[in-house]
């Protein structure tokens, strides 16, 4: 059975994407970029520096996301080169970041609401401007559960 773009709209997915993202990098010290190479790379599962090379074309450049990303754990090494038959080492995302990729997708779905502690959501804090009108927005998806 094949997907159409009228079943994406029935679900809803996207309704609340960009409240969902902004959650997910402020509780995450990751930026929208990241978080979406992320999701990229956790599609296609294994992959090499070449891959996500090509991955970051459609993002802002920085040329220091590879190894921010490797150093706190979002991709890891899942075979290493041996200089010999394996010319490259390949790479996964890690188990944090598909279990953060899995609570998104359910956040999106419905299934599980954004956190609105203090504890477990920084932006509860309401320091700035922003982050009293992410509150709301907060509140409002996670009332909404038609999405």
């Amino acid at each position: 059975m094949r997907i159409e773009a009228s079943d994406i709209k029935q679900l809803n997915i996207l309704k609340h994407y960009r409240i969902i993202r902004k959650w997910a990098c402020r509780n995450n010290s990751l930026n929208d970029a990241d978080l979406e190479l992320l999701i990229y790379l956790d599609c296609i599962d294994l992959f090499t520096k070449k891959d996500f090379e090509d991955g970051s074309y459609s993002y802002s450049w920085d040329n220091r996301r590879w190894n921010r990303l490797l150093k706190e754990g979002w991709i890891v090494v899942w075979r290493e080169r041996n200089r010999i038959t394996q010319k490259y080492n390949i790479y996964k995302v890690s188990f944090k970041c598909k279990q953060l990729i899995q609570r998104v997708y359910r956040i999106m779905l419905g299934e599980e609401d954004i956190p609105t502690s203090e504890r477990r959501n920084k932006i509860m804090k309401g320091k700035t401007y922003t982050d009293k009108v992410l509150i709301t927005s907060i509140n409002n998806v996670n009332k909404d559960k038609q999405r």
